[in-house]
Formats: structure tokens, C-alpha cells, sequence
């Protein structure tokens, strides 16, 4: 089993018991935060990565964790999956604190996750996936301008699109330093992404009309 699927089943464990027998107490020494790193708890800073507040959250965090993972594994090596992961998780939550109260828990391994996908983007952005049946530098982009939105439209909830965003930003000297070629792909992933708009403007007021 390779280092993407190995993180996963520890999520998934991880979170599975977590949701099974851990009380508040526990959830206090186990998630990251502000108080929690004040207080000199620096595994949180890990073991926080780890932990998932809903099957939903976690569905999700590894459905884009098993793609864009195991595309980098098998371009690449297992070291530029381990290495932006950890990094990108570590580095989010340390400067998300500057943005929430230092009584939030940040859980969960999203910004982790937009580290790799910005290095699929430079990598391999016509990588297609049939699960998301568009190349997987589009996925990439698309998902960090909704991010970029959503923080610009102050959206609520208890997502991290700040953290989202450090992790892609994280994610784009590792690409840079993965791929030869990233000027090329990242000319074709803005291409694609101009193409979608283009698509997504003509075809919207279309599909409204059949509502």
C-alpha cells in the first residue's frame, strides 16, 4: 500500500474512534488550536490533520485526498506526498490561528489536501478524472477560486477557506520544484479554467430557463 492510501486508513481510524469513544476531554488534547499550542500541545498540530468532524467531512477530505495523492505517488515519489501533506497541514494551522479566535479547533486534513492538488496543477493538469470527469488541474483551480470567493463574500460555516487557501499557496513552491514544465501547465490550467467560465456563461442562463 503506498503512503496516500497508509494516511488514509489512519484518517478514517482516526476519525472513526474519535466519533465512537472520545469525550470532550479528549477531543481538548487531540485537536489543534490556538489555546492548545499556547499550552504547549504541539502533536495536535498533527494529530488534528487526522481528525474529521462528520462522515460527510471525511467522505470528502479523501475522495480529493485518494485522486490527487496517488497521482503525485505514481508521477512522482512517495516523499512529495508525505513531505507538502505534513508541511501544508502543520503551516495552515499555525497561520490560521492568526485569523480565529484561539478557542476554535481546526480539524481535519483539507488544507493538507489543497497543498497536493496545487502540485497536480503544475504537474499534471490534464491528468482527467473520471470521478470528477474534468482534468484534474481544472478541479484544482476551480476549487481555490471558490475558496477565494467564499472568503471575499464572507461566507459562513465551519470551513477553513483561509486555511484552504494557505494550504494551496503551501502547495506552489512544491510544484514548482516537481515540474519542469510548470510554466506550460500553468498556462493550460488557466486555458481550461477560461474555457469552463466560458462554458458555464453561455450554457447557465440556458439551463435557468429550463427551471
Amino acid at each position: 500500500m503506498n503512503k496516500t492510501n497508509y494516511l488514509i486508513l489512519i484518517c478514517v481510524i482516526s476519525s472513526a474512534l474519535t466519533w465512537l469513544f472520545a469525550n470532550e476531554s479528549t477531543f481538548n488534547y487531540l485537536a489543534f488550536s490556538g489555546d492548545n499550542l499556547l499550552k504547549g500541545r504541539l502533536w495536535t498540530l498533527f494529530t488534528g490533520l487526522f481528525l474529521h468532524s462528520d462522515i460527510t467531512h471525511l467522505f470528502g477530505n479523501m475522495m480529493f485526498f485518494y485522486i490527487f495523492g496517488n497521482t503525485i505517488e505514481k508521477e512522482l515519489n512517495q516523499k512529495w506526498v508525505l513531505i507538502p501533506f505534513f508541511t501544508g497541514g502543520v503551516v495552515s494551522f499555525l497561520l490560521s490561528t492568526q485569523f480565529y479566535d484561539p478557542t476554535v479547533y481546526m480539524i481535519g486534513a483539507s488544507a493538507a489536501i489543497f497543498t497536493l492538488t496545487a502540485i497536480v496543477m503544475l504537474l499534471k493538469p490534464l491528468k482527467f478524472s473520471f470521478f470528477f470527469l474534468m482534468p484534474l488541474g481544472l478541479v484544482a483551480i476551480i476549487y481555490f477560486t471558490f475558496n477565494l470567493l467564499a472568503l471575499n463574500l464572507g461566507a459562513q460555516g465551519n470551513i477553513s477557506y483561509i486555511g484552504h487557501i494557505i494550504g494551496f499557496g503551501i502547495g506552489v513552491p512544491f510544484g514548482l520544484a516537481s515540474s519542469k514544465d510548470w510554466h506550460k501547465n500553468l498556462l493550460i490550467t488557466i486555458l481550461l479554467f477560461g474555457f469552463y467560465l466560458l462554458i458555464i456563461w453561455f450554457l447557465l442562463p440556458a439551463i435557468l430557463s429550463l427551471i
